[in-house]
């Protein structure tokens, strides 16, 4: 089965779509996964920030989240998201299908092993998307005609504001490319859950504005201008991942806690 974090609508793209209420040991997700099918895949579609937007960046159950797609028998995971750049060459409109991400996120509760009572386990991330996702990705970008950027490294932050230029000049001078509020600790816990993760960051903006330009710096309305006039272009993407995604898991995304217990 394949889950996807989204926005609202991509889930009217599936066949004997049913609503599963569930519950983990962590709490209740976001929302109610609708479950369904394309072209005879396993589907499960859950919107991270809840069926209203009622979850700011900090308060995302990503544990609840995560655990409710492993209790479906989720496999791999897409996490696309809306995504400010850092780089005059990653313009609003492009897609970028991240590599690396960096964690600059204060108030989280980031692993499933740092419970009291719970076994320690230090999980390999040094890559932290499944490169054979990654790759499937990119062909599909490609093969819908979208500016692709084959890899970037996420710097994800607190949020819910948007960074100050003091901020966003430090990001920009560390050479990364995106700036999100939501990929960790999603990315992570899908790696404790030995799920594969890939991420297509879906670029709305120049976050604080370019030095030296007369590029505005990031407004709510106009993420949300951007994502909007964008969204079926991603939902198509999406549909050929779905159907292009490899029936067998052969990446080690999947053995994560393979001598991992300490």
């Amino acid at each position: 089965m394949i889950g996807i974090f989204g926005g609202s609508g991509f889930y009217s793209f599936l066949d004997n779509l049913q609503e599963k209420n569930i519950d983990t040991p962590y709490g209740k997700p976001s929302a109610p996964v609708m479950v369904g099918e394309y072209q005879g895949v396993p589907v499960a579609f859950l919107p991270r920030h809840g069926k209203n937007h009622e979850f700011s960046p900090t308060r995302v159950p990503y544990k609840a989240n995560t655990h409710a797609f492993k209790q479906l028998g989720v496999t791999r995971i897409f996490g696309p998201c809306a995504a400010g750049s850092l780089k005059a060459s990653v313009a609003p409109g492009h897609f970028v299908v991240a590599d690396q991400v960096v964690d600059r996120t204060r108030h989280r509760d980031d692993s499933f092993f740092n419970a009291e009572g719970t076994p320690v386990a230090h999980i390999t991330f040094a890559d932290p998307y499944c490169p054979q996702m990654r790759g499937v990705a990119i062909a599909a970008c490609n093969a819908e005609g979208i500016t692709v950027h084959e890899k970037g490294t996420v710097v994800v932050i607190e949020g819910p504001r948007f960074s100050t230029r003091a901020e966003s000049k430090w990001f920009q001078d560390a050479g990364w490319e995106v700036i999100n509020m939501t990929q960790y600790p999603e990315a992570i816990l899908a790696r404790e859950q030995e799920m594969c993760y890939v991420n297509i960051s879906l670029i709305t903006d120049y976050d604080a504005g370019l030095e030296g330009t007369d590029v505005k710096p990031v407004t709510h309305a106009g993420v949300l201008e951007v994502f909007k006039n964008n969204n079926e272009r991603l939902m198509k993407v999406l549909l050929r991942m779905i159907a292009a995604a490899p029936k067998e898991i052969i990446c080690e995304c999947q053995k994560a806690l393979a001598g991992a217990h300490g």
